[in-house]
């Protein structure tokens, strides 16, 4: 089992389909105004640092992605002269002190090893008067492709009980998130929920990103013998529910957040 992420398809096909919808909302919910300058820490391929260029009017963005693969894809995603990547990670921003005006972070505080520490990190590179914000997703409940995966794999492996991200990752929760956000020192705190549609066309739709290994759910899925592998490949297609024409609708909600600094 690995928490590794690598661009590929079968990144694209199990997160980053459905993480590019939830961009749009969380920037809408931000309603930061024109200009300034951001950062988006844990860039990855670009998915929230493209939209902010595209709907938020920045002076400029900054990605910080540690992956050389996501970084270049995040660079190649953008022919933007206000966008720049550099290398670095939530606890090592390569930034000067209150450097930004807004820093943000999607779908990666929860893999943050030491949170509140990539937290206060962010908040030495952001200004006086400035936010911090970013989403997680809800593991525990709200993102329905991955908490079925788990409860079905549960029912099967009680040994899955210790890899399920809603158990691994207590962040995924509103106030576990309150708590991080106050402790690393933001005023204001405000965490909220942001729903987007996961709608599969047929089973194989949904099935088939857990066998490309990429993230704790498909490493998990892989890992198992061929028998146990079908065992659960066929609870799933059992208890999923499909509409006249075979899709499958789900829901992936995300936990949105913000914190202030005084000025």
């Amino acid at each position: 089992m690995t928490d590794a992420w690598e661009v590929d398809p079968a990144y694209e096909n199990y997160i980053g389909r459905w993480s590019r919808l939830v961009a749009p909302q969380f920037l809408r919910w931000l309603a930061a105004g024109p200009g300034g300058a951001w950062c988006d820490v844990g860039c990855g391929t670009g998915a929230l640092s493209h939209t902010v260029l595209r709907t938020a009017d920045p002076a400029r963005v900054v990605g910080v992605e540690p992956s050389a693969p996501f970084a270049a894809a995040a660079r190649a995603g953008a022919d933007d002269p206000r966008f720049e990547v550099r290398p670095g990670t939530a606890e090592a921003i390569p930034a000067a002190d209150g450097e930004f005006d807004r820093v943000v972070s999607g779908l990666v505080l929860n893999f943050v090893p030491h949170p509140v520490e990539g937290l206060a990190e962010m908040r030495r590179v952001t200004r006086a008067g400035g936010t911090v914000a970013g989403y997680v997703w809800d593991y525990a409940d709200g993102m329905q492709m991955i908490r079925v995966f788990w409860d079905a794999a549960r029912e099967l492996d009680a040994t899955a009980a210790t890899l399920d991200e809603g158990v691994r990752f207590p962040l995924c929760r509103p106030q576990p998130l309150r708590d991080a956000l106050t402790t690393a020192g933001f005023t204001e705190v405000a965490v909220h929920p942001l729903d987007v549609p996961t709608v599969f066309a047929d089973f194989d739709d949904f099935w088939r990103p857990f066998l490309g290994g990429q993230g704790p759910a498909p490493g998990y899925c892989i890992s198992l013998p061929a028998g146990r592998r079908t065992a659960l490949r066929d609870l799933l297609a059992a208890r999923l529910r499909r509409d006249e024409a075979g899709r499958i609708a789900l829901t992936a909600r995300v936990w949105a957040f913000r914190g202030s600094l005084p000025a």
